[in-house]
Parts: C-alpha cells; sequence; structure tokens
C-alpha cells in the first residue's frame, strides 16, 4: 500500500483536491508498487522499455483536503504479455473510499513498437503475472 498526503497545491479554491491529482498519485502508487515486486522503473527503461499510459479511469466517491492521508492499494487487474491493466483504490485512514480507479499500458521499445514481454523479456512478464489478481 502506498500513502499519500494531500498538499496544499493539489487543491482548488474550494479547498477540495482537484481531480487531476488522484491521476498523478496514481502514477506514484505504480511505480512504488512496481518497485515492490522488484521491476523498479529505472532499471526497466536501462533495459530499453517504455510503459505508455493507454487509458485512464477514474471514479470519484468522496473527496480529500488538505493535509488528508489516502492509502493506495494498487494491483494488477489483467496482463495477458501486451497489455497491462492495474486496478487503484483510494482510500482515507477511516477506509472511506475516495477513488476507484484503472490505467492501462502498452509496453514500447525505444523505437515506438509494441513488444511483448512474454515472448521477449520473460522476467518481467513472470513477476506481473504473479501479482494478478482474478
Amino acid at each position: 500500500m502506498y500513502t499519500h498526503k494531500v498538499h496544499y497545491y493539489e487543491t482548488d479554491r474550494m479547498g477540495i483536491t482537484h481531480h487531476s491529482n488522484y491521476i498523478r498519485w496514481m502514477e506514484e502508487a505504480r511505480i512504488d508498487f512496481l518497485k515492490s515486486i522488484g521491476l523498479g522503473y529505472e532499471e526497466i527503461e536501462a533495459m530499453g522499455i517504455i510503459s505508455p499510459v493507454t487509458a485512464v479511469e477514474c471514479r470519484y466517491k468522496s473527496t480529500t483536503t488538505f493535509a488528508d492521508e489516502v492509502h493506495i492499494d494498487v494491483w494488477v487487474e489483467e496482463f495477458k504479455g501486451v497489455k497491462l491493466k492495474i486496478r487503484y483504490c483510494m482510500k482515507k485512514p477511516d477506509s472511506t473510499v475516495v477513488c476507484e480507479a484503472a490505467s492501462e499500458h502498452c509496453f514500447i521499445n525505444k523505437e515506438g513498437k509494441i513488444i511483448s514481454l512474454k515472448r521477449e523479456y520473460p522476467q518481467i512478464y513472470n513477476a506481473l503475472v504473479k501479482q494478478e489478481k482474478i
């Protein structure tokens, strides 16, 4: 689980966290999650692999404000070797769900060609498949 503390600059004029920040927190949590399973993003990029975001969805359930702690659970929802779908559940410490979200990613090489991790990088493929929740 990743924890983010809401910064003042992330809030809008009403004192509520601006909706765009949740997507940033997803990235923070995703990078932390990958590192925790032995797939540090720096190492993946050093191997010549880039993982762009191809889709994002967010369902806002409750608001957050300055100084709130947001706990973000991250898991692999689906991975078949080319497309990766990651889920996020963001909660306050009292378990109030503030956002349910997902991001989809593909994997490309430095030339911009889609690669199959199953075929070309089985160690990365296996680490991600092991995390998949069914």
